[in-house]
């Protein structure tokens, strides 16, 4: 009698930072049905602790957010999972030029207002890459 052992493919984890209420739920779903399995905050200081734990293939956040901004959010991340990728969003393009060399070597820039499939393409291309 054969054993019937099921390969378990685990879903790429994304840990997404984003203040707007709306925009961080409507990310998420979109995110969930493109298959991957979401972790969501409204802070930044909300997803550090998440980090510790470890297990993120990506943070996805928004740049401009109260408290702790995004660019800080990666920089502490990227100490915590230093091959963690990093993507941000936002709607300041100044913002994101300003702090461009701030970022963390491992990270993009997706400027608002974006598709929702540009954003799907964008995640999907890096863990195409990633494999």
């Amino acid at each position: 009698m054969g054993l019937g052992i099921t390969r378990v493919e685990t879903l790429p984890r994304i840990l997404l930072a984003e203040d707007d209420d709306t925009m961080r739920v409507f990310l998420a779903r979109s995110l969930e049905k493109a298959g991957y399995q979401v972790v969501s905050v409204g802070l930044g200081t909300d997803g550090l602790p998440l980090l510790a734990g470890g297990g993120f293939d990506l943070l996805l956040t928004d740049i401009v957010m109260p408290g702790m901004d995004g660019i800080e959010l990666a920089r502490r991340a990227t100490k915590i999972q230093p091959k963690l990728h990093v993507m941000f969003i936002t709607g300041f393009a100044a913002v994101a030029m300003d702090k461009a060399q701030d970022r963390p070597a491992n990270s993009k820039v997706l400027q608002k207002p974006f598709h929702l499939k540009d954003l799907v393409d964008e995640v999907d291309r890096l863990f195409c890459e990633v494999i």
